[in-house]
């Protein structure tokens, strides 16, 4: 079975009726979504929080009912990918362009399962994957500059063609060597007039469920 199709399910294994459940973005997201859907034509009763007006389309697809954030007070469980973790359940995520909305979901929810393959755990961030940050189309070049700064370099998301996201925002791709503080980065990054949201998720995540060539392995957190 694929790696992540594999930790999708497991992660599913978590969500019981009655809950909120925050819908994330990307490929590894899709098999948990996609996993929902058959659980709720046995009887699984949720309301979904989607991240992406992507995601919005894969849960009408696989018949997940939806709900806008603004209606609940908290979101149960949300059920998301990464492009990085290290040992400290640190995140790089966004590298779909989803990070703003995929962080506030993230805030409101009381646990984060994160679903990846054994290829995305790395002893510190930034050495695989760049940090999307998510910046102001005004003045976006001088944010650039600021970012670069930071010791990075910074591509623009889909180049001559900008990627532009569901807020209407565009995303830098940061390259960093590594990132050895991810605490400090952040609030460095925050510091920079133009920026919205980095791709970098601290203390957010509870469960790290990974897909491997033998299985899941569950990892937590608390």
């Amino acid at each position: 079975m694929d790696k992540k199709r594999a930790a999708a399910e497991r992660a599913v294994e978590f969500v019981q009726s009655g809950m909120v459940v925050g819908l994330g973005t990307g490929s590894t997201a899709y098999f948990a979504i996609e996993a929902l859907g058959k659980r709720i034509e046995e009887g699984l009763e949720i309301a979904g929080v989607a991240t992406s007006s992507g995601t919005e389309q894969l849960a009408v697809k696989f018949g997940v009912p939806l709900v806008p954030l603004d209606e609940v007070k908290l979101v149960d469980v949300t059920i998301d990918g990464a492009d990085e973790v290290d040992p400290q359940f640190n995140l790089i995520k966004g590298m779909g362009g989803a990070l703003l909305r995929e962080k506030i979901v993230a805030y409101a929810s009381l646990e984060e399962i994160i679903i990846v393959d054994d290829s995305k755990l790395v002893d510190v961030l930034g050495i695989r994957s760049p940090l999307p940050i998510e910046v102001a189309p005004f003045g976006h070049k001088l944010t650039r500059i600021a970012l670069e700064g930071l010791g990075c370099q910074a591509r623009l998301k889909g180049g001559e063609k900008p990627f532009m996201t569901d807020n209407g925002n565009l995303v830098y791709e940061c390259k960093f060597e590594r990132i050895e503080d991810p605490e400090f980065l952040e609030i460095e990054i925050h510091l920079i007039p133009g920026v919205i949201e980095s791709g970098l998720f601290i203390d957010l995540a509870t469960k790290v469920v990974i897909g491997q060539e033998n299985g899941t392995q569950l990892r937590e957190r608390y």
